[in-house]
């Protein structure tokens, strides 16, 4: 292979492991839903009621940015309400649907988080 080939194949590896690690952020918990409910089922110090509450502390802002930017697509959708976009499910109409949703599951984080919040003070 050539001196410039590997030079440039690096640099596209180069760049490409980087565009990765800004796309997922390290310092965010990355658990499956299994290993959260064997964490929670066997949580009883105070480190590990926060490790909990820190986990659905970052699914609650995931959630809360989400619901944000589905709230400027509703927006967008939502002026455009005639011709085609009158057929029902109109596209504000799934927008608004994930809005809510996204809404309701950052709520939901938010109480777990606070759950486990307490929790930890308790065990302290």
């Amino acid at each position: 292979m050539k001196p410039i080939f590997k030079t440039a194949f690096l640099a596209a590896a180069l760049s490409a492991t980087i565009a990765l690690a800004h796309a997922a952020p390290a310092d965010l918990p990355q658990y499956s839903k299994a290993e959260v409910n064997q964490m929670a089922r066997g949580a009883h110090t105070a480190q590990q009621y926060h490790v909990l509450a820190g986990y659905f502390r970052a699914q609650q802002q995931k959630f809360e940015r989400e619901a944000q930017s589905e709230k400027q697509e509703w927006d967008r959708r939502s002026q455009n309400t005639s011709g085609l976009a009158q057929k029902y499910p109109r596209p504000v109409d799934s927008s608004k649907n994930r809005f809510e949703y996204f809404s309701y599951q950052a709520d939901h984080m938010s109480q777990q988080a606070s759950r486990y919040e307490e929790l930890a003070a308790k065990a302290e």
